[in-house]
């Protein structure tokens, strides 16, 4: 039964996941806006992504939750459940089929809770015996855009057709002059080009040998001014990788002007995002920070492992994908399981000249 004549007036989504996801689930926020246009939107979600959804412009206010997957948190559940209920939600939307929110919105009241039976995989979940409306998702998750899965979850409830883009928050003007004086420490009238080089875990990390041969090609053909970006936690890793580039590139270590600049660390999410929109051209892994990148529109050229273009090709008419994808792939094995370790075939297969081609095609 189509929901799209009932117009709820204050809504929760819940989106307790990684950056990436919670980018991609703002695409079914945005159907979710058009379908109940008078509608008040709440997110609730995790600390850490709170600066990708703060100031968005499909979504009206945040809720942060914060907890620990494995801490016993009855007492953040209970305090968060009471403010859930405080608020009067009318409609729950869950894009994660996680328990802790289903469970908090079942707790708090809210009279219409809606999530899916399959989201991220095909296993069975008693989660949706929280919900009052479990909506069926048929297609093959493997082979579509994880966007699409979640904007699905709207097409069926709403019973409303249509397909919308990730939204990243409105970049403040503290935002745009962090990016500015980052970038000041390059060498002036150069193409930038950034550089993620760690993904969240080592099979999506593609070889540094591999990135010191493409940045020494960019950097011959396009005489570019490079720059790393990533987590605190990548920063170790990245400067072995500026390392072996500028090694590549034949730049003497006491050189300042052409030296590879490390802002891993030094970056808000919004910052990141103002960074992407001063870029030539971005070579990433994929990650996160890939579907900021791709909602500023920013030439990209990503490189997969164990996941697929085909569920996580960013969003972006400037975006190309690379992917050798053996018959393992997807996976979520450890590397000590994989069985081509420690060069393993879906990142070793994906060399040098075929990033390069993709990336001469979108400079030229």
């Amino acid at each position: 039964m189509s929901n799209i004549n009932k117009q709820y007036k204050n809504i929760l989504v819940n989106s307790l996941v990684n950056l990436g996801d919670v980018v991609l689930t703002t695409s079914a926020i945005a159907l979710l806006k058009k379908a109940y246009p008078k509608a008040r939107i709440t997110m609730l979600v995790r600390p850490v992504v709170r600066e990708a959804v703060e100031n968005n412009p499909v979504i009206d206010e945040v809720l942060i939750f914060d907890y620990k997957a494995k801490e016993n948190s009855l007492g953040k559940m209970w305090l968060m459940a009471k403010e859930i209920r405080r608020r009067k939600f009318d409609l729950a939307i869950s894009f994660d089929r996680k328990s802790r929110p289903a469970i908090l919105c079942w707790l708090a009241g809210v009279p219409v809770r809606v999530g899916p039976d399959r989201v991220f995989d095909d296993k069975p979940s008693k989660v949706t015996w929280l919900y009052t409306h479990t909506v069926h998702i048929a297609h093959d998750l493997a082979n579509t855009l994880q966007a699409e899965t979640y904007q699905e979850i709207v097409r069926q409830f709403a019973g409303i057709d249509g397909h919308e883009v990730p939204v990243m928050a409105r970049i403040p003007k503290t935002a745009e002059k962090k990016a500015e004086e980052l970038l000041a420490g390059l060498p002036k009238g150069r193409k930038r080009i950034a550089l993620c080089v760690k993904g969240s875990f080592a099979l999506k990390t593609w070889p540094k040998e591999y990135f010191a041969v493409v940045v020494r090609e960019l950097y011959k053909k396009y005489h570019g001014a490079f720059f790393v970006v990533g987590a605190p936690n990548d920063r170790e890793y990245a400067d072995e990788v500026i390392a072996a580039c500028e090694k590549a590139m034949g730049i003497e270590p006491g050189n300042q002007q052409e030296k590879i600049l490390n802002f891993c660390g030094r970056t808000s999410l919004l910052d990141l995002a103002a960074l992407f929109y001063r870029s030539d051209l971005l070579v990433t892994v994929d990650t996160g920070a890939t579907h900021i990148a791709a909602t500023t529109g920013v030439k990209m050229v990503t490189m997969y492992g164990c996941t697929s273009p085909k569920r996580w090709h960013p969003y972006n008419d400037n975006a190309r994908v690379l992917s050798y994808e053996p018959e393992c792939c997807p996976c979520k094995i450890g590397p000590e399981d994989c069985p081509s370790w420690p060069k393993p075939d879906c990142l070793w297969q994906v060399t040098p000249e075929m990033v390069l081609e993709k990336c001469y095609e979108l400079m030229d």
